[in-house]
């Protein structure tokens, strides 16, 4: 395991190190990435060689509003070298820019993409196919009345085109609230909850959806294709979870070497008050529920904002495909002293008892983010790791500029964890 310093950044609240950052890391076959706010408020990009330790930083001509911890920022880099960044947004105007030039940190003026549907964004998200096609998805409008926008972009033309002016359609009662993935065949894994109020206590069910042909064309499971967009009454559902089961939105999903989709997540069952972590998988044309049934201590989940949480959001790793599958979930926990903490499973029947800290310290509110890139391309973990605080429904708390960590590690060390 290895651990890499990129710098100080602002950590009175979780805007660094929010789950849903796709990506705050990224790579291409040369140089890691990564972006991040400082004390004061403005963007930060690094660069360093993948096999290197020392990071250049440059603080960006921008600012966000980072005392809204949705405002976070995403990156992803094109297969021509150019760094594409989005931030501060939530229900807000498109802010979006890219590097001047390849393999650069110096960022041009912020730009429109398709100059529709951007001003009530939130939730920036880059995908990177596995051609080099990039795609960004938001939601367009509001907690609970919101809907899913994709971009697609032209490498050669350098320039943005919709490709989905509402992906999932919330009819204007409920919104989607996503996690994606791209395997290694291309394949987009798209899941996500309905939340019908800005109460996160009104989350339910655990709908899935993947597309075979970079976005355009979406299906069930089964391969049923879907009309679009799609809607709470047409599309296939993983899990049916009721609303008020402290079920959380907006965690990760992966996929095995077969393209087997799992998604990560927590809520509780009807007859305990405990959420634990669980894992939604299709197996065999079936889908299934393991739940990691080590928390002991209850809580619930309510009301609007950023919620100050005992646990993190998931991250979840998946290798190998049928009986050789093993699992990775990285999480927080206050059972565990706040610590960043991996799961690894060798199969699907082994007992959630392999659990490791990759830190004695705290790391207060943070939630895991990875580069998906460099995980696809070598099987390498690159986690973001800052200490930061939260307080519930939204707000600041005191906390002095904490360090921006890498923590890096490869699968034979899963392999040791396991054993």
């Amino acid at each position: 395991m290895k651990e890499t310093i990129a710098g100080n950044g602002w950590a009175k609240n979780t805007v660094n190190t929010a789950v849903f950052r796709k990506n705050s890391l990224t790579s291409n076959r040369k140089y890691q990435y990564i972006a991040f706010y400082d004390n004061e408020g403005y963007v930060v990009l690094g660069r360093r060689l993948l096999s290197g330790k020392v990071w250049q930083l440059r603080r960006t001509q921008y600012t966000g509003n980072v005392k809204d911890a949705h405002n976070v920022i995403s990156i992803m880099v094109d297969k021509s070298g150019y760094l594409h960044v989005s931030w501060d947004q939530h229900d807000s105007k498109l802010r979006y820019a890219r590097s001047l030039y390849p393999n650069s940190l110096v960022l041009g003026g912020e730009q429109a993409m398709v100059k529709r549907d951007e001003t009530r964004v939130t939730y920036p998200e880059f995908l990177k196919l596995p051609n080099g096609q990039l795609l960004f998805l938001y939601r367009d409008g509001g907690s609970g009345h919101g809907n899913l926008v994709v971009n697609s972009y032209d490498v050669k033309q350098q320039k943005w085109k919709r490709l989905h002016n509402n992906l999932i359609d919330g009819e204007g009662k409920r919104n989607a609230y996503w996690q994606s993935y791209v395997d290694h065949r291309g394949t987009i894994h798209l899941s996500w909850v309905w939340r019908e109020s800005p109460d996160v206590a009104s989350n339910h069910e655990m709908a899935y959806a993947c597309s075979k042909d970079g976005g355009l064309t979406w299906l069930s499971s089964n391969g049923t294709v879907y009309d679009l967009p799609m809607k709470a009454s047409t599309v296939e559902y993983a899990a049916h979870i009721p609303q008020r089961h402290e079920l959380i939105n907006q965690t990760s999903i992966a996929a095995d070497d077969e393209g087997n989709p799992f998604i990560a997540s927590y809520w509780r069952d009807t007859e305990s008050q405990i959420p634990q972590y669980k894992v939604i998988y299709l197996q065999h044309g079936e889908w299934k529920i393991r739940s990691f049934d080590f928390r002991k201590t209850p809580f619930s989940l309510s009301g609007g904002g950023t919620k100050e949480i005992p646990i993190a959001r998931p991250q979840i790793l998946v290798r190998g495909k049928d009986k050789k599958i093993g699992l990775t979930l990285i999480f927080r926990d206050q059972e565990r002293g706040y610590r960043p903490s991996v799961l690894v499973l060798g199969d699907l029947k082994q007992e959630a008892n392999a659990i490791f800290d990759l830190s004695d310290e705290s790391v207060g509110a943070w939630e895991p983010t990875y580069d998906s890139e460099l995980w696809q391309k070598k099987r390498k973990v690159a986690l973001f790791v800052q200490s930061t605080v939260q307080k519930d429904g939204e707000g600041l708390l005191e906390a002095a500029p904490t360090l921006v960590k890498v923590i890096e590690w490869r699968e034979k060390a899963l392999k040791k964890w396991r054993n």
